[in-house]
């Protein structure tokens, strides 16, 4: 049986770019099960050493030295020159790539894997038989929005917000191929969706929380990069009032040291874990959320209606500074730059919970609605065209399903 090829260029610097990657996966085959064939690569990673080293260079920053990616997010820049009509390094490996899969489209999610990387692509399969497309997840514009997004001969560029999209077109791209698309977020985040009674039966019999106390979710990346120590005395002292969910991401030292200073105060509930399938839940079970300005965390802090908590110990890396520009500029996120702000603002929201209200209400005027399969059918739609089919498209949500998390 025909198919369409859609091959995904991603790397895992942070984990949005990957959570993208393959949220874009599940929702093809939800919709066209296996009239889609989605290829996910590692395009960095696996095509150059140089890259790799940079990645795991990126990470350990993320984890350790936030302030040091100004000069790093300045480097790698330079890939726009580097770039500009041909992939440079790694080439050999991604020209492999394009002549065993021959894909129909192919879709950037990464902001280093877009220039050169839709030329070659072209140059190798022809212009009419393969489309390119990107998805840009940043919030909003201004430094920290890489020149790397914007290849101006893409066919579709997707952008999360209409801030980010005006800026965008500020760097090149034509207006004509501009959308505003919103979140591309895993299939259960729609599917697996709270009632109020539902969030309160998942706090006790799931978390092992009180189901009506303030409940603080202390979030980390899948680094595992983190401030819980410094961050849960100020929880603790209104421990009448607030409860915790911590997860740990892979720092597996981190949870069993939270383990320990769990069973040393027993007067506080708090669940841990470490890495956790399961975000969209304990955001759901959440009252307000700490973590840094990671977009996918955000836009799913978003989407659930739970209030974030900018932590900028050690600095605001340049992509980050994107996320909180947007939430702060529409008063829907609050800013800490050390444990002495985060205590002052706990106490604050406990002793008068005006100013939380407040912030959850601009949150709520902030988010917005969405139907997610039509960025789908649009990058499925493209990639049909250079293969000349037209597939037979499932419905969304599928029959028989409640759409409760249960």
């Amino acid at each position: 049986m025909s198919k369409v090829r859609i091959l995904v260029l991603t790397s895992s610097t942070g984990g949005g770019h990957d959570t993208r990657a393959q949220a874009f996966a599940e929702w093809c085959f939800q919709l066209y099960r296996h009239d889609v064939d989605v290829r996910i690569e590692q395009m960095l990673e696996e095509s150059s050493r140089l890259y790799r080293g940079g990645v795991n260079f990126y990470n350990w920053i993320q984890r350790r030295s936030p302030w040091m990616h100004k000069a790093f997010y300045t480097i790698v820049e330079g890939l726009s020159l580097l770039n500009r009509r041909t992939v440079t390094l790694g080439r050999l490996y991604y020209e492999r790539v394009l002549r065993e899969y021959r894909p129909h489209l192919v879709f950037s999610v990464h902001d280093c894997l877009n220039r050169g990387y839709f030329q070659l692509a072209r140059k190798l399969l022809g212009p009419a038989n393969v489309r390119c497309a990107t998805y840009c997840g940043e919030f909003s514009g201004g430094w920290g929005y890489s020149w790397n997004w914007v290849e101006p001969s893409v066919d579709l560029y997707f952008s999360r917000t209409a801030t980010a999209n005006d800026f965008a077109i500020k760097l090149g791209l034509p207006p004509a191929k501009a959308r505003v698309r919103g979140y591309l977020m895993p299939l259960h985040t729609y599917l697996e969706v709270f009632t109020p009674p539902e969030r309160a039966h998942y706090r006790e019999k799931k978390l092992g929380l009180k189901r009506d106390l303030f409940t603080v979710f202390l979030a980390t990346g899948a680094n595992g990069a983190n401030n819980h120590f410094e961050l849960l005395p100020a929880l603790v002292r209104h421990a009448d009032q607030v409860q915790a969910i911590v997860v740990c991401g892979r720092n597996h030292q981190v949870y069993n040291e939270l383990v320990h200073w769990r069973a040393q105060h027993p007067e506080f509930s708090c669940f841990i874990d470490s890495y956790s399938d399961f975000m969209h839940l304990l955001m759901q079970a959440s009252d307000a959320i700490v973590t840094r300005g990671g977009t996918t965390t955000c836009a799913k802090a978003l989407h659930f209606k739970c209030p974030i908590i900018f932590n900028t110990f050690g600095g605001v890396m340049p992509q980050e500074r994107l996320t909180v520009k947007f939430f702060r500029n529409g008063g829907a996120a609050e800013l800490v730059q050390n444990a002495a702000q985060f205590r002052a603002l706990i106490d604050r929201w406990m002793a008068d919970r005006t100013s939380y209200q407040r912030l959850l209400g601009n949150s709520l005027r902030l988010r917005y609605e969405e139907d997610p399969t039509v960025l789908i059918d649009e990058l499925v739609g493209l990639a049909q065209e250079a293969a000349g089919l037209k597939l037979p498209r499932l419905p969304f949500p599928p029959p028989n399903g409640n759409g409760q998390a249960g």
